[in-house]
């Protein structure tokens, strides 16, 4: 699993536990069943008892008289939001349309990073037992990493394919002139269609 992915998870369960917590505090305040049970609710929670308001009327008259806080609210909102667009944009994959590889010169070169997805595709679908293979690279277009997606026909065991896909892999590196080629690979079998008894 990646350092991202990672992140975001423990992140979202942390979110998901405060708001689980919150909701049900407030629903055991509005079900009153702090007091049908002799509870004591939490101390500074607005919404104990049924009858209670989760926003009192003095605080919600409290800063009419001023005029700040509408755009404090505003400012603190239009952040929020530009937090969580700044989160989702860092969520995409990056595909550089162009990938720098190397020569025997060492002189930099570009190549189109659909033809080399092609060119690995093309590759990968002639081993014996893929039934279809898709390739892709991301990341920095010098230092680059691969996603391949293999669909294996009804009895192909991953093994079987193993050491094709780690040549298919090389030479991609190699014509790119590439140190190294971090790859993840996504598996998949085709269902086939059921034969017919009669």
């Amino acid at each position: 699993m990646r350092e991202h992915a990672k992140i975001n998870r423990t992140l979202l369960a942390l979110l998901g536990l405060v708001l689980l917590g919150g909701g049900l505090l407030m629903l055991a305040g509005g079900a009153d069943i702090y007091r049908r049970f002799h509870l004591m609710p939490p101390a500074g929670l607005p919404l104990a008892a049924s009858h209670n308001v989760l926003v009192p009327s003095a605080d919600q008259t409290r800063w009419t008289g001023t005029s700040w806080w509408w755009p404090a609210i505003i400012a603190a909102l239009a952040l929020l939001l530009l937090l969580a667009l700044a989160w989702l944009l860092s969520q995409r994959r990056r595909h550089p349309r162009q990938l720098t590889v190397a020569d025997s010169s060492e002189e930099s070169v570009t190549v189109s990073n659909h033809a080399l997805s092609d060119a690995v595709t093309t590759d990968l679908t002639m081993l014996p037992g893929v039934r279809g293979s898709h390739a892709l690279f991301y990341g920095k277009h010098t230092h680059p990493q691969a996603h391949i997606g293999l669909t294996l026909g009804p009895g192909t065991r991953p093994e079987q394919i193993l050491e094709g896909l780690y040549d298919a892999v090389g030479r991609a590196r190699r014509s790119a002139g590439w140190d190294s080629l971090p790859t993840r690979v996504d598996l998949r079998v085709a269902r086939h269609s059921p034969h017919r008894v009669e």
